[in-house]
């Protein structure tokens, strides 16, 4: 089956000076926003960033405070939901218990009173590859199955847009991975526009060709998976995508190839295109898969970045990788993530040693230390730590 034979091709979203405000709080500031169309985009943040309050805009369950949304180039800031090009997948499925499968992906045709319901809705449970099952109830599939035949009965109806809240989050690990790469593949055959919303980072940069990060109503940052990862402009980016190992200090030197920053005494390089500020206090960062651990102090290479003596204060073994994480005085604690390339390591809590970095892998963030307080992680090291010597770990 091409494509051709099944869906029309998406349409673009533009989101032009959206606001909305709820009483006592503003949801969106000053969105503005454009999503190609054939794209896979997802908005990505903790809850209460306001994506899923964006989601619902484009949908027509919420009207803007202020603003304009356009499909395809046409305003439907004031169109019904029901009225808009729009479907949207959600977490629940809210598939229909007492029909089968075919009767579910069939029921939006049959309402419309589109021609031949059923040879439509045979063909995208094909595409879902689910035509096998057609005539089951939901509660005889799993969960991964309920999840396609609540994405066929979306994309049956041909949307120019089709939105995605958190349709993974109810599945396990294993399964929710396997249906991140089955999402980007049917995305890719029918052509259609994706708004993906999730608080899930690894599903956001598996699934979207552009992610959009959110932040208390505004986006923090948007451009490609990779881009995003490898040069967070702000400390929230850096951290929310991903964990990142952030210092604070003032440049010391700046050449056209690089920016000296003091660290407690350590001088630190980062590339000057890769820093977003070259004067004064800036805040800089290295990603922990980026470290290497070393039991002896490094011998001077100008291309790798050294802090040491530091100790090691926690070891947690997952599986591919091992975290460390490394107490260094004056620069705090250091997460180091290693590949279990061997049986055992060689390192162990308590062991004194280095942590370097090729200059290559370090970034310089566009927060200013003097505006706002130094980001938290989500997690605090030092209960971590504290918490597996209670256990005895």
């Amino acid at each position: 089956m091409t494509t051709d034979t099944f869906a029309e091709s998406g349409a673009d979203l533009e989101l032009v000076g959206i606001h909305k405000r709820f009483p006592g709080f503003t949801a969106i500031e000053e969105l503005n926003l454009t999503i190609p169309a054939g794209s896979f985009f997802a908005l990505l943040g903790p809850s209460g960033c306001g994506k899923t309050t964006t989601l619902r805009l484009v949908a027509g369950l919420e009207a803007p405070t202020a603003g304009r949304i356009l499909v395809g180039g046409t305003d439907v800031t004031n169109q019904k939901s029901f009225q808009r090009p729009v479907n949207t997948v959600f977490q629940s499925y809210a598939l229909f218990p007492h029909m089968t499968v075919l009767e579910n992906v069939a029921f939006g045709l049959r309402r419309r009173k589109m021609a031949d319901p059923l040879g439509k809705a045979h063909e995208v449970l094909r595409l879902v590859e689910l035509d096998h099952l057609a005539s089951r109830r939901p509660q005889q599939l799993s969960g991964g199955q309920q999840q396609r035949v609540a994405l066929a009965r979306a994309i049956v109806n041909r949307p120019a847009l089709l939105l995605l809240d958190e349709p993974l989050g109810a599945l396990d690990l294993k399964l929710r991975r396997q249906m991140q790469l089955e999402l980007k593949t049917i995305q890719e055959d029918v052509g259609l526009t994706f708004l993906h919303v999730t608080h899930d980072q690894e599903e956001a940069m598996t699934m979207a060709d552009t992610i959009a990060v959110m932040n208390k109503g505004r986006i923090e940052q948007m451009g490609a998976p990779q881009e995003l990862y490898e040069l967070p402009r702000t400390s929230f980016v850096a951290n929310f995508l991903g964990q990142s190992n952030l210092f604070t200090g003032p440049v010391v030197s700046t050449t056209s190839a690089g920016v000296a920053v003091d660290v407690a005494g350590h001088k630190i390089v980062v590339p000057a295109a890769r820093a977003h500020r070259t004067t004064g206090e800036i805040t800089i960062g290295v990603r922990p898969e980026k470290l290497t651990l070393h039991s002896a102090k490094p011998t001077h290479d100008a291309d790798v970045n050294v802090m040491g003596p530091g100790r090691v204060t926690d070891v947690s073994f997952s599986g591919v990788s091992t975290q460390y994480l490394v107490e260094v005085p004056g620069a705090g604690t250091l997460i180091v993530f290693a590949q279990n390339m061997t049986f055992g390591s060689d390192v162990k809590f308590g062991d004194e040693v280095w942590v370097s970095w090729g200059v290559g892998h370090g970034f310089g963030l566009d927060d200013d230390p003097a505006d706002a307080p130094r980001f938290e992680a989500d997690f605090d090291t030092r209960s971590i730590a504290a918490q597996r010597h209670l256990e005895g770990a």
